[in-house]
């Protein structure tokens, strides 16, 4: 009778099992080719298009919404008040750590005693409303300011 530690002895004679075969989504186990597809975010024609970057700012202007610097506004989780508009991707992104954010707010809420500023990247919806328009003078020193 063969007991198991003698089977390790057994199995070191036999040859290793066959990979199983390379599946069509790449599994890491094989270098990618050097010509391979390019990531769709590597070629894109839409940083030198102007009429697709102003197609991306009408629609930036209209999920920012009324909501520059200085004002402040009201929704559902309360009533906050907007220190700064970021326009700058990059920033965005990491302020907000999303990879598609395209512009963020910096706001306080001022229902909150001693509450410190944070970075938001809602939209504006039907269920907010401005109890304070944005100042135009603050509200551009304060995007140079950021930029």
């Amino acid at each position: 009778m063969t007991s198991i530690m003698s089977s390790s002895a057994v199995l070191a004679d036999r040859p290793p099992l066959p990979m199983r075969p390379t599946p069509h989504e790449r599994d890491g186990r094989q270098p990618s080719p050097a010509g391979g597809r390019p990531h769709p975010r590597q070629h894109s024609t839409s940083q030198s298009d102007p009429v697709i970057l102003g197609a991306l700012r009408r629609v930036v202007d209209e999920q920012i919404g009324p909501r520059g610097a200085g004002a402040i506004y009201q929704n559902q989780d309360g009533a906050f008040e907007v220190l700064a508009l970021i326009r700058d991707p990059e920033h965005a992104r990491a302020l907000l750590n999303r990879r598609c954010a395209q512009w963020a707010l910096i706001v306080k809420d001022v229902l909150r005693p001693g509450a410190e500023p944070f970075a938001i990247g809602s939209v504006w919806t039907t269920s907010d409303y401005l109890v304070r328009e944005a100042d135009d003078v603050r509200g551009a020193a304060a995007e140079e300011m950021v930029l």
